[in-house]
């Protein structure tokens, strides 16, 4: 607001002279009715008394109806008369007065009598130097709308100083006493009227004739009146004095004393003019120039440097203002306001020279604090803000601020020291002022414990855009700041300022948006839980506006970033919190361009949670609530509930999701073989949980349709195996067969076709068919790449052959095996012994002794591989071959020449003998008592030899007899040594050892000696009573030991010998060690593995 413009010489004088006119047509009709009135009086006066106006005194001029014109010279002309015809009456010196003062008027016009000139002593008294309390202004416009009236625009203090003081002589001079009395005192002379000049000659009669006279002090006043009129403002200013001196208690004292003030004011006498201005104020309220005086007492002082007194005169007028219940805002006079202003202009000059707003405080504490205290800081503050001292300007508004923090205008005037910076062009103090302002008077601050949010809309408005600015402030020297260092105490900032508008103004319009920009900041920040959380509280707890569904779509973002921080075990709780969000954002915004899209992210998340019930009812959810998505939402869609059934074993509804997937699938799509693999997965699950419950049809139809639902599926060939395995179950070979062989044919490469022949050899093995059996375990020996399943295949095959009666595909098997696998020794040893035993059955005899022979040889040098088994199976073939010896032995007759055939028998005789004893080291009781059963038959069959030999033809019958009688007496002994091994071999059921050889002994025990062993019961135990048993030697003569070792016996099985030999009966002693080596060390026959191979017994 722009100070009003003060008027100039010539507008003033126009008022005046307007103002003139009024008094002179006022005065005169006054005057005229006077004179009439004395004229009268004198025209019919008759007696001595006729040249007094005494009787004037009394008299008062009848108004009534006097109806004349406004002339002064009437006026003039009837005193003059007056005088003329009473020169000497009482009346003269006050018709003196008039005439003088008429000559005045009719020049320059008549003064308005001074108002409240005849108030008495009555006082208007001021209220004590308390707080009174806050303006009344209500808004920040009105708090500040007289700011710019201390000064005209532009005007600088000098300038201010010249007008105030009415030195200027320009248009901006300011003249205070308009309106009360003329008081211009020209600075120059001017041509006097003759009127003027002589009413002064009237005043000087009145003066000097009637010392007396009792209106002396109104002619004082009007003779400087004079004076003053004509230029001649000294005489005038001594007339005043005059005045002063002689008339203290006139009417005229306060105006005689404020233009004496003036006068010396003007010419710079600061301290006679303070004198003048002094004596006014003394007066108090009485006097109408009480203000005036005490405005220009204050500049008096001001002029001379004293400026607390000055400070206390113009306080002392602004104390009378108040109390006068002035409206310092709604005076409506443009003069009174704008002496308000100067006064606070020169009050602020004052403090300024005293050291700014600390010289405020520091005097209201001292005189006292005043309700217009605000004001005097204000004008300070603006005072510097004229002169761009904006520093000091600030100081002034924050001094009162410091010390009056509740007071209504305190934010206001915080307010201004914001703009102030801003004019000042001073960002940090800007920023700053606006910190201490949000800090002051935020709605937690005290200020509001004062004050109401509805009586302060101003201070709400300013304090939210002032939380705004900061809180974006700080948030773009976050975004843009060149010293990472700063940013995290930008970010505090910014996200303090944020907070605080939020909690100051939850309601507010804007306040989702500066919510959002929060959300924003934190993302920024990678703070994305707390983002995540912001976003969704502005998404869905304010009511509605166009952020909300931004706002609910970054939450989702946030909350996947924050998934990208987290490690376990946080990782879970963070996507559960961004499936919740996505739930939350498609239930609030399901027309969003996005919604489908995150819906199927979150579908994503729960399978990826194992929430498989959760991310199957959402895929549902998707697929029902937007079934136009795009094509690769729903493939994610039905993806995930295909994955989830699966892994709940819901597996026809996965087959069926896998079934979509693959139609919303490109064939080139790389993911389209996966998505084949698990509907091939799907079908074979159901195809596992039939075979969990037996039903193996059911099961092998599953495995079987996946060759046409899922052809190029992975486990494709693993399905038809397993159709093949249920089939198996079902005992159907026939279809399992050629399951198996159709994928052996497939896949010959497959892991499992190997195991495919094993399983096809077993499924022919069950259907009996034994030969095809056979052949596919020749495969499976020939593709396995182990060395034990390839021993193993061989073994089984040549079994299936020898099973299948095919003897030469069984010796030939069995031949490839002992050929290739020598070793482990013992398995090689069985195989010979089976081939043995398939050469006897063929009639193959070279090849039966050669694998006999062979079994013996591998046995001998076995050495630490040597088994119990391989004893075994060694002594067994060792005994087979001794039972040849016994074969060739048994079948020598004893025929003449008798002496020729008894050495070739007891040559054989020598050989068997020695063949078995050889036995012994085997230590295999059955072997033992083999041996000893084929002993003793060696031993009887030479008796019963000798018994039948041929008889020489030349005997006569005598010699015949005795003849007879030395052949019994020769067989005899033998055949005592029969029954005695025989006996032996009874013993050993002593030891635990009873089998077929000792059975046989008792057999022919009982044939010999019937008596005694007819009824012998052989059951086993029944010699487990008998602890010790003493071999008897028999009494007869035997040949002494062979020297034949048993392997030359061995190799004498072969075939027949006429070499020359010892003797060969087997001496006792041999024989007792044969039966005392099975007594002390039992047989291992438990050690003998099971085997289809039959045991053959030689002669009986």
């Amino acid at each position: 607001m722009t100070a009003p413009q003060t008027s100039g010489p010539s507008e003033a004088n126009e008022i005046m002279r307007a103002s003139r006119v009024r008094a002179t047509r006022k005065i005169n009709g006054q005057l005229v009715l006077m004179t009439i009135s004395v004229t009268v009086a004198l025209a019919c006066a008759g007696h001595s008394d006729r040249g007094t106006l005494a009787a004037l005194q009394s008299q008062e001029p009848d108004l009534s109806e006097a109806m004349v014109d406004d002339e002064i010279d009437q006026a003039m002309a009837g005193y003059r008369k007056f005088l003329a015809e009473a020169p000497k009456s009482s009346l003269t010196p006050e018709a003196m007065r008039r005439l003088a003062d008429l000559k005045l008027e009719k020049e320059y016009g008549a003064l308005e009598p001074v108002s409240g000139t005849d108030t008495g002593d009555s006082a208007i008294s001021l209220p004590g130097p308390k707080w009174i309390g806050p303006t009344t202004e209500s808004t920040t416009s009105q708090a500040r709308k007289s700011m710019a009236r201390q000064a005209v625009e532009g005007e600088s203090p000098a300038a201010f100083e010249a007008r105030v003081a009415g030195t200027t002589g320009t248009a901006n001079a300011t003249n205070y006493a308009a309106g009360v009395n003329h008081l211009t005192l020209p600075l120059g002379d001017s041509t006097a009227a003759n009127g003027p000049l002589e009413a002064i000659e009237l005043y000087d009669q009145i003066l000097e004739v009637y010392p007396n006279y009792a209106q002396t002090d109104q002619v004082l006043y009007q003779k400087a009146r004079a004076f003053d009129e004509v230029g001649r403002v000294d005489e005038a200013i001594k007339v005043t004095q005059e005045l002063i001196d002689r008339f203290p208690d006139s009417r005229h004292i306060d105006e005689a004393h404020f233009r004496r003030a003036e006068y010396f004011f003007t010419r710079k006498k600061y301290f006679t003019a303070e004198e003048s201005y002094a004596a006014i104020a003394e007066r108090g309220l009485i006097s109408d120039y009480y203000e005036l005086a005490l405005y220009k007492l204050g500049w008096s002082f001001y002029k001379q440097m004293m400026l607390e007194e000055a400070l206390d005169s113009y306080v002392e007028l602004l104390d009378y203002k108040v109390a006068t219940g002035y409206d310092f805002d709604q005076s409506g006079d443009e003069t009174e306001e704008q002496r308000i202003a100067d006064t606070y202009r020169v009050v602020s000059l004052c403090f300024s020279d005293l050291g700014g707003a600390e010289a405020i405080t520091n005097f209201f504490e001292t005189k006292g604090n005043r309700s217009y205290e605000d004001r005097v800081y204000r004008h300070l503050g603006e005072f510097y803000l004229e002169k761009r001292r904006y520093n000091d300007a600030a100081s002034a508004y924050e001094a009162f601020t410091d010390l009056n923090p509740a007071h209504k205008l305190s934010p206001h005037f915080s307010m201004r020291v914001v703009e102030i910076y801003e004019a000042g062009s001073f960002p940090k103090l800007v920023l700053a002022s606006k910190k201490k302002f949000a800090a002051s008077y935020g709605l937690t601050s005290a200020y509001w414990q004062h004050e109401s949010a509805a009586g302060s809309p101003e201070v709400l408005d300013y304090l939210k855009g002032n939380l705004e600015d900061l809180a974006n402030h700080y948030h773009a020297l976050y975004q843009n700041t060149d010293r990472p260092e700063d940013k995290p105490a930008h970010f505090t900032e910014s996200a303090l300022w944020y907070r605080t508008f939020l909690t100051s103004f939850p309601a507010e319009v804007e306040t989702p948006g500066i919510h959002y920009q929060l959300a924003d900041l934190l993302l920024q920040n990678e703070d994305f839980s707390s983002a995540a959380n912001e976003y969704e509280h502005i998404a869905y707890d304010y009511p509605a506006h166009d952020r909300a569904a931004a706002a609910g779509y970054a939450a989702i973002f946030s909350h996947r970033q924050y998934e990208k921080q987290v490690t376990e075990p946080d990782l879970e709780s963070a996507r559960r919190e961004s499936v919740a969000s996505t739930i939350r954002f498609v239930d609030g915004f399901p027309l969003h361009e996005h919604s489908p899209a995150v819906l199927g992210a979150a579908v994503d998340d729960l399978y990826g949670l194992n929430d498989f019930a959760g991310a199957i009812a959402v895929g549902h959810r998707l697929l029902e609530q937007f079934p136009t998505a795009a094509e690769e939402i729903r493939r994610g869609a039905w993806t995930a509930i295909a994955h989830s059934s699966l892994d709940t074993n819901d597996f026809v509804v996965a087959e069926n999701a896998y079934a979509q997937v693959i139609k919303l699938t490109p064939p080139e799509d790389p993911s389209a073989e996966k998505i084949m693999n698990n509907l091939a997965a799907a079908i074979y699950k159901q195809g596992e949980e039939a075979n969990s419950v037996e039903d193996y049809r059911t099961a092998a139809d599953h495995f079987l349709r996946i060759a046409t639902t899922a052809p190029g599926s992975e486990i494709r060939p693993i399905a038809q195996y397993d159709a093949a395995s249920a089939l198996i179950h079902l005992s159907n070979w026939s279809e399992a067969a050629s399951v198996l062989e159709s994928f052996r044919d497939s896949y010959p490469e497959h892991e499992l076709s190997a195991e495919a022949t094993r399983q096809v050899a077993f499924v022919y093995r069950e259907d009996g068919n034994l030969a095809r059996s056979a052949e596919e375990y020749v495969r499976v020996a020939d593709e396995a790449k182990e060395l034990e399943l390839r021993r193993e295949a061989l073994l089984v095959a040549a079994e299936l052959y020898e099973e299948a009666e095919l003897i030469t595909e069984a010796l030939a098997t069995f031949d490839t095996y002992v050929t290739q696998f020598t070793k482990p020794i013992e398995p090689a040893v069985v195989a010979r012994f089976k081939m043995a035993e398939l050469f006897y059955e063929a009639g193959n005899e070279i090849s039966r002794r050669s694998e006999l022979e062979k079994i013996v040889a591998i046995d001998r040098s076995a050495g630490d591989e040597r088994t119990d088994s391989v004893r075994l199976y060694a002594a067994r073939s060792a005994l087979m071959l001794s039972e040849e010896t016994y074969a060739i032995f048994s079948k020598i007759e004893l025929t003449l020449p008798f002496e020729k055939s008894l050495e070739r028998k007891k040559k054989r005789m020598d050989i068997a003998l020695t063949t078995f004893a050889g036995l012994i080291d085997y230590e295999v009781g059955d072997i033992t008592a083999a041996a000893t059963f084929y002993m003793a038959q060696v031993y009887g069959e030479f008796s019963r030899a000798l018994l039948d030999s041929e008889r020489p033809t030349d005997l006569d019958v005598a010699e015949l007899d005795s003849y007879e009688m030395i052949l019994e007496e020769e067989a005899f002994p033998f055949e005592e040594k029969s029954i005695e091994v025989h006996e032996k071999n009874l013993e050993l059921m002593s030891a635990g050892v009873f089998n077929s050889w000792i059975e046989k002994s008792i057999a022919e025990l009982a044939v010999v000696m019937p008596g005694r062993y007819a009824k012998f019961d052989a059951r086993p135990g029944l010699l487990n009573s008998i602890t010790t048993y003493t071999y008897r030697t028999p009494h007869t003569d035997i040949p002494a030991k062979p020297t034949t070792s048993p392997d030359h016996a061995l190799e004498l099985v072969s075939g027949d010998t006429d070499s020359e030999t010892q003797d060969a009966t087997v001496p006792a002693d041999d024989v007792d060690r044969i039966q005392k080596a099975i007594v002390q060390k039992p047989a291992a026959t438990d050690a003998l593995p099971a085997s289809p191979a039959t045991f053959h017994q030689g002669a009986n």
